[in-house]
């Protein structure tokens, strides 16, 4: 939808846009001409807001015709006390999330037209932002050859089976990518924190599953295996907003009400988890995630720089990780969980 002047105009009052400026009386409301703000509810938030909230050009016409409107971006609009840099903070990841999001699909087809397999496991405490990074990815898939795996407890039959066994149902199929909201790892620390296995189980565990995933990559499978790392600080602070929001309140469990009281005990299985299954063929990726935003970008480019899809070389964005956001598991490595 075009938003009237040309590429790299700016919202200000001599393009008809929305800028504040210091001869318009305070309260003055902006409607810039040939906008329906009908049609568009991020320049309808824009128009709402008084001149004098905005004393500066912030974004183009460009932009806001580019914007992916997200509710959250559209709130941060219409919030009484109005933040320019927060508001252009949001821009500028919504715009590189899409051009990510852009790259996702491009590799996607090539894994459907190679008939890759691609297994990506999203690992780490509870309110980590594992799920919201995980629909970040898949916004934009074909769900014809993705899926998501969130597997409930085991059933009375799955106990009694190979603990690998309900895993291996759900390894990707040729031309797939399966992104897994916790996977087999929780042998490694939610089953022994809280008591959910025995310790010749967990020993078992930890001896098999650098064979388990070796054979995997033997195999052709790409595994990826993210773990989100959070302060209890910030861990404390999301789990209180989820019981404070009705629309999130779905993803408390029984367990995020042990989860700051068993932070040593978590601290402890998953730094023995980090150094007896960090491999050379399937290592850790320690994605620091109290910033939700940079844990989404930077866990979606690190995919995208190890697969090597074509039109990779045209991407309109850098491919390049952040190493201060995501790196390999190393023992030196500062820690905030």
């Amino acid at each position: 939808m075009s938003l009237g002047p040309s590429k790299g105009a700016r919202l200000d009052e001599g393009n008809g846009g929305v800028r504040g400026t210091r001869g318009q009386q305070e309260g003055a409301r902006i409607h810039p001409p040939g906008v329906s703000c009908e049609i568009e509810p991020v320049v309808q938030a824009l128009c709402d807001l008084p001149a004098a909230t905005l004393p500066e050009s912030i974004l183009s016409l460009e932009e806001l015709s580019d914007l992916h409107a997200s509710r959250e971006f559209i709130q941060l609009l219409r919030s009484k006390s109005v933040d320019v840099r927060r508001i252009k903070a949001a821009i500028d990841y919504e715009n590189e999330l899409e051009k990510l999001q852009v790259e996702l699909v491009k590799m996607q087809r090539w894994v459907q037209e190679e008939g890759r397999r691609v297994a990506i496991l999203f690992e780490g405490r509870d309110a980590a932002g594992k799920g919201g990074s995980i629909r970040r990815f898949t916004e934009y898939l074909n769900p014809r050859a993705m899926r998501v795996v969130a597997l409930p407890k085991p059933s009375d039959e799955e106990t009694g089976q190979w603990y690998f066994q309900r895993y291996m149902r759900q390894l990707p199929n040729r031309g797939e990518i399966v992104f897994f909201d916790r996977s087999w790892y929780n042998r490694a620390v939610v089953e022994p924190v809280n008591g959910f296995c025995t310790q010749e189980q967990y020993e078992r565990f930890m001896r098999q599953v650098p064979e388990f995933e070796h054979m995997l990559v033997e195999d052709g499978v790409v595994l990826v295996k993210f773990w989100f790392s959070i302060s209890k600080g910030i861990q404390s602070a999301r789990i209180e907003a989820r019981r404070k929001n009705p629309l999130k309140q779905w993803k408390l469990s029984p367990l995020d009400g042990k989860a700051e009281a068993l932070w040593d005990s978590y601290t402890r299985y998953k730094e023995i988890m980090f150094g007896r299954t960090h491999t050379s063929f399937s290592p850790w990726m320690i994605v620091q995630a109290n910033n939700k935003r940079k844990a989404r970008l930077e866990s979606i480019r690190y995919v995208l720089s190890i697969l090597e899809y074509p039109g990779k070389q045209n991407a309109g964005v850098s491919l390049v990780p952040d190493p201060n956001v995501v790196m390999r598991f190393h023992r030196a490595a500062p820690k905030v969980d």
